[in-house]
């Protein structure tokens, strides 16, 4: 009997390297997405508690340097939040458009896999067909030469 060769084996193997490159891809994407949403989830955050000590310092009351250096340090901390905002964006885009790209690589190899499960299990059957052939023609055989003498 001779072994069982899938036909496509180098394409299932290529498309398996290839699902394995996007899911590394997808994993670098959602890392970066997370470190650019957590520094913008701190920005936002710091941003949260000077204008609270802001209020607090107004009902004490405080100097009009204090009054500019903090407008001057919170416009710089909202302009840090419009560029985090957009590299949020970009970096959640990357991440879906990776996703995506993971989905259909796997997909795909699971094709693959599922016509090779089909080709494996004909190939079974074949051979079992074969298997009764041939115990069928060594019965006839022993039958006849019984039967013969020989």
């Amino acid at each position: 009997m001779k072994p069982y060769l899938y036909r496509f084996e180098k394409v299932l193997t290529f498309r398996e390297q290839e699902k394995e490159e996007t899911e590394v891809e997808y994993k670098k994407s959602v890392h970066s997405f997370e470190k650019v949403a957590t520094e913008l989830y701190e920005l936002l955050k710091k941003k949260e508690d000077l204008e609270y000590d802001h209020q607090n310092k107004m009902k004490q009351g405080f100097n009009i340097n204090d009054i500019h250096l903090y407008t001057r340090y919170l416009e710089s901390i909202e302009k840090r939040i419009s560029i985090l905002q957009q590299s949020v964006i970009k970096a959640r885009t990357k991440m879906n458009w990776f996703e995506e790209k993971l989905l259909e690589k796997t997909i795909e190899v699971k094709k693959f896999e599922k016509m090779k499960e089909k080709d494996q299990e004909h190939y079974r059957d074949e051979m079992e067909l074969q298997e009764g052939r041939f115990l069928d023609e060594l019965t006839t055989a022993k039958f006849h030469r019984r039967k013969t003498g020989w």
